[in-house]
């Protein structure tokens, strides 16, 4: 156990965060009504760019260990998600400072619910309690539930909200529902203790159940097949910036409460439910990828991606051991990168009332904003595979894992669909560079916010793929921490 003083270090991030998100909540309402929220903006940043200096304080000083009676932990894993949701955040709040005074939207707590957003994805990493992981959870939902629905004047936002809400409070329904079931089983909802009882004692079937409602729960979190229904409708109606962030920030916190709690907690009955992993994963890949073969609207096919790759994690999953859990980790990291950055262009192309957003919108792109163009390309190429990018090692890595553990058909049924996907991703930077444009779409020129935001995400993802070992030696430090 950590000291007084150590114990508050251990959430540091979201301690700060928490005081920004607060703050920019009371300076909102003293600002003129048609005054610009860019300031809120800034302000948030800020606050991200110092809960990311705390974070990288806790991986250089002695504040690793568990702290509030068992509840939180410090360690390699915390970290590194801590890091990814953080970095997300502040991505996510550079795009939008341009793209809200374009849609006309002047309010503040746009940046305060982000903020306290990223406070429940950084506690999904860490938390080593059932019931704090649900607090968690809720915290980083209700804020993406709000985000959703910005574009107040828009039917679809609004339905996009709607969708989400109901669905997502249906399945946390199941995650809680899981959660007094193993308390019901094993006495405790740590997880430690629930690890230990299930090894030590006879595993009911009230155990069982549990452990399927929660994956429910979970697998709603992060929309992979059969819980993946909500997202092509909710990613196409909400703000662009705010998809940027929640098909990345809590969909890696998700991923690292999967992590926690399949490994953490249900390892002995990890020959029950890696088939489980093992068929989602295989449905995730292709009907994600089959359905955004279809699809003629950015958002939409970047949404059925998003199910796809969710997919690719599980096979990481379904490896298993060290070296499947570092795979999974280093994969969020590179996902959240390259589709941050692709939605953020996709956030700025698209304009007031967000009129641009087909595949054919696209069309001379290449000519008439050559950023925009090798940006967006980039990310494309990154989302198929190919090699200098982060894509390209986050899939190997994934399919090593899959192949060190036998997964032949897992990996075999990944190959197919990566090659799939590489048509309808091939097919957005052909009429970028091959078409003729439309001269009736208006282009603007990029804001040096967006600028900045592309010019990161293209760093990191064109980093990871040439040197990505830095970043993958830490991922395999925080499975050993996590597996012991």
């Amino acid at each position: 156990m950590m000291t007084n003083e150590l114990q508050y270090l251990s959430i540091l991030p979201e301690l700060i965060l928490t005081i920004f998100g607060m703050l920019i909540m009371v300076l909102d309402p003293l600002m003129a009504d048609r005054a610009s929220r860019k300031p809120m903006g800034w302000l948030a940043f800020v606050g991200t760019l110092a809960a990311l200096g705390a974070t990288f304080y806790q991986g250089t000083h002695p504040v690793a260990g568990t702290a509030f009676f068992g509840m939180v932990r410090t360690d390699a894993f915390s970290i590194f998600f801590h890091v990814v949701v953080i970095v997300i955040a502040a991505l996510a709040i550079l795009s939008s400072l341009d793209y809200l005074e374009t849609q006309g939207i002047r309010s503040g707590e746009y940046y305060g619910l982000i903020l306290l957003g990223t406070v429940g994805m950084g506690l999904l990493s860490s938390a080593m309690e059932l019931v704090m992981l649900f607090i968690a959870l809720e915290i980083s939902s209700i804020s993406t539930y709000i985000l959703a629905g910005y574009r107040r004047r828009v039917a679809a936002s609004a339905e996009s909200s709607i969708k989400y809400f109901l669905l997502g409070s249906f399945a946390t329904a199941f995650f809680l529902y899981g959660v007094a079931l193993i308390y019901g089983a094993t006495g405790s909802t740590n997880i430690t203790a629930i690890s230990q009882a299930l090894h030590n004692n006879h595993i009911s079937s009230l155990t069982y159940l549990a452990l399927v409602l929660m994956f429910v729960g979970m697998g709603f979190k992060v929309a992979v097949t059969p819980f993946h229904v909500w997202t092509p409708d909710v990613y196409e109606g909400a703000p662009a910036p705010v998809v940027a962030l929640m098909s990345t920030g809590p969909k890696a916190a998700a991923f690292a409460l999967m992590l926690r709690v399949l490994f953490g907690s249900f390892g002995e009955l990890s020959q029950w439910w890696l088939p489980l992993i093992w068929i989602s994963a295989a449905l995730s890949m292709t009907i994600g990828n089959v359905g955004a073969l279809l699809q003629n609207n950015v958002k939409r096919m970047l949404a059925y991606s998003s199910i796809a790759h969710a997919g690719y994690l599980l096979v990481a999953f379904a490896a298993g051991q060290d070296m499947g859990i570092a795979a999974a980790i280093f994969y969020t990291a590179t996902y959240a990168a390259m589709n941050v950055g692709a939605f953020a262009v996709v956030s700025h192309f698209a304009s007031r009332g967000e009129r641009y957003v087909s595949i054919d919108d696209y069309a001379g792109l290449g000519r008439r904003s050559p950023v925009l163009a090798i940006t967006l390309t980039i990310f494309m190429l990154s989302l198929i595979g190919i090699p200098l990018t982060g894509g390209f090692f986050a899939k190997f890595y994934v399919f090593s894992a899959a192949l060190k553990s036998n997964l032949v058909w897992l990996t075999i049924i990944g190959l197919v669909n990566s090659a799939i996907a590489a048509y309808y991703y091939l097919r957005l930077i052909v009429v970028m560079y091959m078409k003729e444009g439309d001269d009736s779409v208006t282009l603007v020129p990029v804001p040096v916010a967006t600028a900045a935001a592309l010019l990161i995400a293209a760093g990191l993802t064109i980093y990871l793929g040439v040197m990505p070992g830095g970043v993958l030696g830490y991922a395999l430090l925080g499975a050993q921490d996590l597996m012991r």
